[in-house]
């Protein structure tokens, strides 16, 4: 297996994982299963190392947290810069 596919796993996998973040908030926020509830928060775990220090620098817009959006773009262009540096 070479660098550039096992970087294209990792920025795949990240990916995958903030989507499914991003669409879980919106559920999370009407239901009541512990289960979604719990589901979310793993997700959670995972993504909010990404996403806090973006918090930080990003104001907030309008009610709406645009970082996710911001998060996807900056892993990509990583994965991109990577995938062309390394052999």
């Amino acid at each position: 297996m070479s660098a550039s596919s096992i970087i294209l796993a990792i920025v795949q996998a990240l990916t995958f994982v903030l989507l499914i973040r991003v669409i879980m908030s919106w559920f999370v926020m009407y239901s009541r299963s512990e289960a979604v509830h719990s589901i979310y928060r793993v997700f959670y775990q995972i993504t909010e190392p990404l996403l806090a220090p973006l918090r930080r620098v990003l104001p907030p817009m309008g009610g709406f947290d645009l970082t996710p959006i911001v998060a996807f773009f900056i892993i990509q262009m990583i994965g991109l810069i990577l995938i062309q540096v390394l052999p």
